[in-house]
C-alpha cells in the first residue's frame, strides 16, 4: 500500500473516533499546558530573582563567599576596594551599596524598598532615564525611582516627588526603566553610594559588592585567583546569575515543588493518553486486524499507530501552550508583577516529554496490533 494513503487511513481511523480523539486531546493539553505553565513560573523566578545582577550588567562581582542571592548581601571592609584595584587585569573597580530600606510616603503610609547605591564618580550601573536627567542624581537628597510593577506601590511619583527615608527628605529627581523586575514585590531606588551610606544605618562596612572591569575576558582567571587568596569570591555576571539560579534550585523548596509538579504533570498526561490510545487500538483492532489480512505489512501498520500518536501529541501540544500562552498574558495585564515567563527551555523540555508521552502510548498500541492474527478477526 502506498504511504500517503496507510497515513490518510490513519488519520480518519482517528478522528471518526471523535470522542477517543477528544479524550486524548483533553489530556495532553491539559498534561503540557501544567508542565509550560510549572516551569515558566520558575523561569520568570529565576530571572527575577537576579534582575539586579542583569540591571547593572557588571562584568565581574566580588563578594563575601557566603553570598547565595544578590539580595542576602554580606558587607566587605572597604580596605578591599583598593586591594581589588590595585590587582593586575584590572581596569577599574567601583563599590556598590544593595540593601533594603523603609520609605515615608506623603500620607503617613509606609513601604518597604530596595536601594542600589551606586559610584559617586561613575555612576557605574545606572538605569535608563524615562524622566529626569542623570546628573540630578548629585542634587541633596536625590533619589531615581524604577517604573516597573511595583511602581505604584510609591504612589506614582513624579520628577520633584518628596518623601521620607529613615526621617531624612528624600526626592525623586528621575523615573527609570530596567530590563527586569524584582522578586520580592518591593519598589527600587537608585541613589549615590555615599547617600545610600548616609541614609540608611548599616555596619561599619557598607559595601554590597565591588564591580570590576577586567582589561581584558583573558584577565578574568587571574583576577578570581588573586581575589580568592583574599578571602573572598570573583565572579563573572554569567556566574553569578547561574549560583542564584542554583540556590533557588537546590537549597529552596522552589525547585522541589516545581520539579514534582511537572512530573505530576507528566504522568498525568502520560496516564490519560496511554489509556485511552490503548482503548482506541482495541476498539479499531478488527480494522488492523482486516488490512493485514489484505496485506498491509507490518511496519505499515506500525507507521499508522506512530503517525496518529505523533499526530495528536503534537496537536495536544500547540493547545496546551497556546492555551498557557494566553494565561501568562491575561495575567501579565492584570497582575503586573506575574512573573512567569516563556523560555526555550521550557518549550524544549515540554516537547520533549510530549514525545515522551506519544512514545510510550504508541509502544503499547503497537505491541497489541502486531500480535493479531487475521485469522483470529475473521474466525470472530
Amino acid at each position: 500500500m502506498k504511504r500517503g494513503g496507510i497515513l490518510r487511513l490513519a488519520y480518519k481511523l482517528l478522528v471518526n473516533d471523535s470522542g477517543k480523539f477528544s479524550a486524548l486531546l483533553v489530556g495532553l493539553t491539559f498534561a503540557v499546558f501544567l508542565m509550560v505553565q510549572m516551569t515558566s513560573i520558575f523561569a520568570g523566578i529565576l530571572s527575577r530573582a537576579s534582575a539586579t545582577v542583569s540591571n547593572i550588567g557588571a562584568e565581574v562581582w566580588i563578594m563575601d563567599p557566603a553570598v547565595n542571592t544578590v539580595a542576602n548581601t554580606i558587607p566587605l571592609p572597604d580596605y578591599l576596594l583598593g586591594a581589588v584595584r590595585s590587582l593586575p587585569g584590572v581596569r577599574y573597580a567601583v563599590p556598590l551599596y544593595a540593601g533594603g530600606a523603609l520609605v515615608k510616603l506623603g500620607d503617613g503610609a509606609y513601604q518597604a524598598v530596595s536601594v542600589i547605591g551606586l559610584d559617586d564618580t561613575s555612576l557605574f550601573g545606572r538605569p535608563q532615564l524615562e524622566q529626569g536627567s542623570i546628573a540630578d542624581l548629585y542634587a541633596d537628597d536625590a533619589f531615581v525611582v524604577v517604573r516597573d510593577a511595583e511602581f505604584g506601590k510609591l504612589g506614582h511619583p513624579v520628577v520633584g516627588s518628596e518623601f521620607q527615608i529613615n526621617d531624612r527628605r528624600a526626592v525623586v529627581a528621575g523615573i527609570a526603566r530596567v530590563a527586569a523586575g524584582g522578586l520580592f514585590g518591593v519598589p527600587t531606588l537608585y541613589t549615590t553610594y555615599s547617600r545610600a551610606r548616609q541614609y540608611i544605618p548599616s555596619s561599619r562596612s557598607t559595601i554590597s559588592y565591588i564591580l570590576v572591569a577586567p582589561q581584558s575576558p583573558a584577565a578574568l582567571a587571574a583576577i578570581q585567583q588573586q581575589v580568592r587568596q583574599l578571602g573572598y569570591l570573583a565572579l563573572s555576571k554569567r556566574q553569578f546569575i547561574q549560583r542564584i539560579s542554583d540556590f533557588y534550585k537546590y537549597q529552596t523548596g522552589v525547585g522541589t515543588n516545581i520539579l514534582l509538579m511537572t512530573v505530576i504533570s507528566f504522568i498525568v498526561g502520560l496516564s490519560i493518553s496511554g489509556q485511552t490510545f490503548y482503548s482506541f487500538i482495541l476498539e479499531n483492532l478488527e480494522k488492523f486486524g482486516a488490512l493485514k489480512a489484505i496485506g498491509a505489512k507490518g511496519h505499515e501498520l506500525v507507521g499508522m499507530i506512530l503517525f496518529q500518536a505523533v499526530f495528536t501529541a503534537l496537536t495536544g501540544y500547540g493547545l496546551g501552550l497556546g492555551l498557557c500562552t494566553l494565561l501568562i498574558a491575561a495575567a501579565k495585564w492584570r497582575l503586573p508583577d506575574y512573573a512567569a515567563q516563556l523560555t526555550f527551555g521550557n518549550l524544549a523540555l515540554a516537547f520533549g516529554m510530549v514525545l515522551v508521552i506519544a512514545a510510550i502510548s504508541s509502544y503499547i498500541g503497537i505491541r497489541k496490533v502486531l500480535r493479531i492474527e487475521p485469522f483470529d478477526i475473521f474466525r470472530g
